[in-house]
């Protein structure tokens, strides 16, 4: 039986590191393309990002235009039994809808 010569051992591991050098030479060449895309794709939003966002926006001020739609009704009814404070409530809240309505909208039909 031979024994294992020293260049027989060596030159094994100098082709498996030299993949693993050029491996980590790519890496390195290419970290500063990589970190500026990423910085990038931080720094903008996507369109589907966007019209998630505006969605969002949308549902928000139509849950507080339906808030205010009840809290006017129920003023509307004190106002319609006397209560003059009502009345001047109720007025204030028709303002505020109709200052939040533009901002919302039109179902389609």
């Amino acid at each position: 039986m031979r024994g294992i010569t020293l260049a027989s051992a060596v030159l094994p591991l100098a082709f498996v590191l030299s993949g693993c050098l050029a491996k980590t030479a790519l890496d390195v060449a290419t970290l500063p393309v990589r970190a500026a895309s990423k910085g990038v794709d931080l720094a903008t939003t996507s369109q589907s990002e966007a019209d998630e966002k505006r969605g969002r926006q949308i549902r928000q001020r139509e849950e507080k235009l339906g808030k205010l739609e009840r809290r006017y009704g129920s003023e509307m009814r004190d106002c319609s039994d006397g209560d003059r404070r009502a009345c001047d409530k109720a007025r204030k809240t028709y303002a505020e809808m109709q200052v939040l309505m533009p901002s919302i909208p039109a179902e389609p039909r």
